[in-house]
């Protein structure tokens, strides 16, 4: 697959219903529409809410939230 705007060349796949062209990464086809990459499932109860009692983020792999930023502290009182 060559990209539009540069003519280098693109990893694609195969789309199971037309067997047209896609990128790599995806999720839908870009000729009809149609789903070829499957969602990974997460696991939502394998994670750490942020120890900031008023902030929604989870702590990520570096131990830190991911939207306030502040370090895991542990449970909050």
């Amino acid at each position: 697959m060559k990209c539009p705007h540069c003519d280098g060349t693109i990893p694609f796949v195969l789309c199971p219903g037309c067997g047209g062209e896609t990128p790599v990464e995806s999720l839908y086809c870009c000729r009809c529409g149609k789903r070829v990459k499957q969602e990974e499932k997460v696991d939502l109860s394998e994670r750490t809410l942020c120890s900031d009692g008023n902030c929604i983020g989870t702590v990520n792999e570096k131990g830190v939230c991911n939207i306030c930023g502040k370090p895991y502290a542990g449970e909050p009182p």
